[in-house]
């Protein structure tokens, strides 16, 4: 019983970084891991070991987010005052920040199943099949996904500038 509860505190930090790749909001995203944890620890004997216990977590987080969007779409949206307008400016002289900042934002953009794929492959480093578990998924359509993914946010975050050509 020990082995498994030092298994999900080592998952902590990765369901934190999944959480608010979801949210996009630190409190909300601790909300969401302690919801997951209180969870995973009371079902703690459902959990068979027949793989790593890291998919299983990500799928309670994943499965909770779902309902607490299925939730929120139910209830009317209430934004306090002092939230609106408050998107961080980015230095101009950090290029390197410009480009993360506008990653981030074409994240934001995908469809919640393409960024769920893309994050728990590309930030996560959960393995295809892996990732295709805790999403409920055959492996092709999460690489399709993935795929679908990665291409928008290439399309969204090339250059806009000019296109240069050579010429002769």
């Amino acid at each position: 019983m020990g082995d498994v509860l030092d298994e999900i505190a080592d998952c902590v930090p990765a369901l934190r970084r999944y959480a608010r790749a979801l949210t996009h909001d630190r409190e909300s995203a601790d909300d969401l891991v302690q919801d997951c944890l209180e969870r995973a620890i009371r079902k703690k004997g459902l959990w068979r070991p027949i793989g790593p216990l890291r998919p299983w977590l990500f799928r309670i987080l994943l499965n909770l987010h779902r309902n607490g969007l299925r939730q929120k779409r139910r209830a009317p949206p209430a934004v306090a005052l002092d939230e609106i307008g408050t998107e961080p400016a980015v230095a101009a002289g950090q290029p390197g920040r410009v480009a993360l900042a506008e990653m981030a934002r074409a994240m934001e953009r995908l469809p919640p199943d393409q960024r769920e794929a893309l994050l728990l492959v590309a930030v996560e480093g959960l393995a295809y099949a892996e990732a295709a578990a805790v999403l409920g998924i055959p492996i092709g359509t999460l690489m399709s996904r993935i795929g679908r993914a990665r291409a928008l946010l290439r399309q969204w975050t090339e250059d806009s500038g000019p296109k240069l050509r050579a010429v002769k």
